[in-house]
């Protein structure tokens, strides 16, 4: 097991669709341990593959949440289906997301507040669940990174002009930028 390197926006894998997973074995359940250790160091609450640079669809989570779901969990090969997201603006208070691949932001993000969510453990289990509230949100935030977009780019106009100009202020407009959970200094203060 071991902590990987998270990377930035500008990689590349960040920005096309993960391939599904074909195999349940044992180099699956090794990326899955770093993915945790990764995690866990960054003290996230979600990582994704791509954000390790590997472009397969699967993702960790570690979230408490009130829907009968395991606090900790893997989902490979995820499906989600969403309930009705409103179009008032987002609540900057209430509504802010944070990512590891666009470290030390948020902004405001409105999404669905239930959804389902189907796929497979990493020993190749099914798995069928319900998320509400902010355990929605962390679904819908890692699912997004299988399909190539960052939460940044579902922003309003507002928030979205705000998090390019962070991003190109910062310089992570191209490949090669990254950071190492537990070692690197925490974008996020923890």
């Amino acid at each position: 097991m071991a902590v990987r390197p998270v990377v930035i926006t500008g990689n590349p894998v960040l920005h096309r669709p993960a391939a599904r997973v074909g195999a349940f074995d044992d180099e699956l359940r090794r990326l899955v341990e770093d993915m945790y250790e990764t995690m866990d160091a960054a003290h996230g609450v979600g990582l994704a593959a791509p954000q390790i640079g590997v472009g397969l669809r699967i993702f960790t989570y570690a979230f408490q949440n009130d829907d009968d779901v395991p606090a900790r969990g893997v989902l490979v090969n995820p499906v989600l289906t969403l309930g009705k997201i409103s179009q008032d603006a987002p609540d900057p208070d209430e509504e802010s997301e944070g990512c590891l691949s666009v470290p030390g932001y948020s902004w405001p993000l409105k999404r669905a507040e239930w959804v389902r969510v189907t796929g497979f453990d990493v020993e190749g289990r099914p798995l069928d669940f319900e998320a509400t509230g902010w355990f929605a949100r962390v679904m819908q935030h890692e699912y997004d990174h299988l399909d190539g977009k960052l939460y940044v780019d579902r922003l309003n106009d507002k928030w979205g002009r705000r998090a390019r100009k962070a991003v190109k202020a910062e310089g992570w407009t191209a490949d090669g930028s990254s950071w190492l959970p537990g070692v690197d200094e925490d974008p996020f203060g923890h």
